[in-house]
């Protein structure tokens, strides 16, 4: 009897390489947040760390400006007084749930901006009541994260041509 010897079959598999990206390092929304040392916001988690890091408070006032909310509108937002935000010192780092509200607030603007094409027409629609918002104006929304949902909910809408 004559064995031929058969070609034996590795059991590893080979695949292509491939690069896998999570995000990109440079987030839009990155843009209204300048004057922060800089870090890489590659990923989720570091946007989790710099929230947890905390904003200074210029930083927060810049966004305001930016984006045109009141010094008043933005410490509505944050659940803190207008007097309690004026006495921190420009440099002065506030605490992680005020650089949440910040950068959730950068990140909806950002997302507007992109879905509406001009920052104006952005600013102009958050301020705007909407009967989806039982009356009230998204921006008035915003001092709580179900509000904070609601509007990216909508934007998510508008974007795909869904209006109420």
């Amino acid at each position: 009897m004559s064995y031929k010897k058969k070609h034996i079959v590795s059991s590893t598999v080979n695949e292509p390489m491939s690069v896998y990206i999570t995000q990109s390092s440079n987030n839009p929304f990155y843009g209204l947040l300048r004057g922060i040392k800089p870090i890489s916001l590659s990923t989720d988690f570091s946007i989790v760390q710099l929230t947890r890091q905390g904003l200074p408070k210029k930083v927060l006032l810049s966004l305001a400006k930016k984006i045109s909310l009141t010094i008043q509108e933005l410490a509505n937002i944050m659940h803190i007084s207008e007097r309690t935000l004026q006495r921190y010192d420009d440099d002065a780092i506030v605490s992680s749930e005020y650089a949440e509200k910040g950068i959730e607030l950068a990140r909806l603007y950002t997302r507007g901006h992109e879905i509406f094409g001009s920052i104006d027409k952005f600013k102009l629609w958050i301020r705007t009541p909407s009967v989806i918002f039982n009356g009230e104006s998204p921006l008035s929304l915003l001092d709580t994260s179900a509000g904070f949902d609601m509007v990216f909910t909508e934007l998510g809408r508008i974007e795909h041509g869904i209006f109420a």
